[in-house]
């Protein structure tokens, strides 16, 4: 059976790690539903898999284990890291980066350009979004083009983010404001009168120093 999900041991195991381990292409296949137009000079990754009714344009790069649901677009010069999966209806433009192990929710939406005309063109003007390790993007979420999410930070559904985002931030609301801190495994962290908190999944410990957190074990 293929494997899906990694194990709370295999998390555990993970976290250790000072940093994240970039994953680097080691050969092998990907997969394209007969459906889905890839574009030529487009880079993917071993073990990506294309669904139903995608457009990759040319050229992006996509990296290796990545997932891409029905009716996704991904745009010119986009580069996506692996691991991150998409879900339906997602379409992702010039101007987004993607980082490793990202979530990007059904129908979430990415802008590029902070006011757009049909009757202007305005390509030399779009701005940059970037989607940090780890983070996750609720579904029917919108991220208006010029943020940065930060690593492990998780947008609610429906949310709208215009600003942006600290690692490990729980956002929620339009517009999104911060309404607790996440862990690493994407829980709630409930911190104590001397600012830890433990995340009960995996045993990871954190620290709220300044309206940030730190991460211990």
């Amino acid at each position: 059976m293929e494997k899906k999900y990694i194990s709370s041991q295999e998390w555990k195991k993970r976290l250790r790690q000072e940093k994240p381990i970039s994953k680097k292409e080691a050969g092998g296949s990907f997969f394209v539903h007969e459906s889905s137009i890839v574009d030529d000079n487009v880079h993917i990754g071993s073990g990506t898999k294309i669904w139903h009714f995608s457009h990759i344009l040319s050229g992006s790069t996509i990296g290796q284990s990545c997932s891409f649901g029905q009716n996704c677009v991904v745009g010119s010069n986009v580069k996506i890291g692996s691991g991150v999966k998409v879900q339906n209806n997602v379409s992702i433009y010039e101007g987004i980066e993607i980082e490793d192990d990202v979530f990007v929710g059904p129908s979430a939406v990415f802008t590029n350009v902070v006011n757009p005309r049909a009757f202007i063109l305005r390509k030399s003007e779009f701005k940059k979004t970037l989607l940090k390790y780890g983070c996750s993007i609720g579904a029917n979420a919108t991220v208006v083009c010029g943020v940065t999410i930060g690593e492990y930070a998780l947008i609610g559904s429906g949310a709208v983010v215009s600003k942006d985002v600290k690692p490990y931030a729980l956002m929620a609301g339009v517009p999104a404001k911060r309404i607790g801190w996440v862990s690493r495994a994407g829980n709630r962290l409930k911190f104590d009168t001397e600012g830890f908190a433990v995340d009960m999944y995996d045993g990871s410990r954190y620290k709220l120093e300044d309206e940030n957190i730190v991460f211990l074990e």
